[in-house]
């Protein structure tokens, strides 16, 4: 038998059943830091994955309810990319990862956790962090707190300057 300590999941496991987007919820509620939403843009945000692949896995969500990267409006696209931008760029600086995964799961047969609220994964990758624990023992060790990244890549991502307001003059994205 197969034990990981996780505590943070006791709150999901205990608490009540989201009647709401999550997605569309935490930014709202101004508890940023216990829905480990490292930053908030205009028009999208950088959430920390409760569930990680690796340390430091996040994931950059526009606000509006949506399914599909078709639908989003350039502006969006725009912000989306900056705060992925912006992400590795705290990454890099906090962890040192050797690459990156990042990209979408678009719909339920495809992977998504949360199939109507479109995200993208930006996830630290490093040689040799595949060893043999999920590999053999189908477990994944994460050596470091959820609280404890979150206040690392927060205090990095908040200096970075905010993404460009979009462009009204015709020349660049714009809604």
């Amino acid at each position: 038998m197969k034990y990981l300590w996780a505590p943070w999941r006791l709150q999901y496991i205990k608490g009540p059943p989201m009647p709401d987007c999550i997605f569309c919820t935490f930014p709202r509620e101004g508890r940023d830091r216990d829905r480990g939403i490292l930053v908030q843009g205009r028009l999208a945000f950088v959430i920390l994955n409760m569930y990680p692949y690796n340390s430091g896995h996040l994931m950059v969500v526009p606000h509006r309810h949506i399914a599909d990267p078709v639908e989003l409006t350039d502006d969006e696209h725009v912000e989306m990319q900056h705060l992925v931008a912006a992400s590795m760029r705290a990454l890099r600086e906090v962890y040192r990862p050797e690459g990156f995964n990042i990209g979408m799961n678009i719909g339920h047969a495809a992977g998504a956790g949360i199939a109507g609220h479109l995200h993208t994964h930006v996830v630290p990758r490093w040689v040799g962090d595949t060893n043999f624990m999920p590999i053999l023992g189908e477990t994944k060790v994460l050596p470091e707190e959820l609280t404890v990244t979150y206040d690392r890549l927060a205090a990095v991502l908040r200096t970075l300057p905010p993404a460009a307001p979009p462009r009204k003059d015709g020349a660049g994205p714009s809604s």
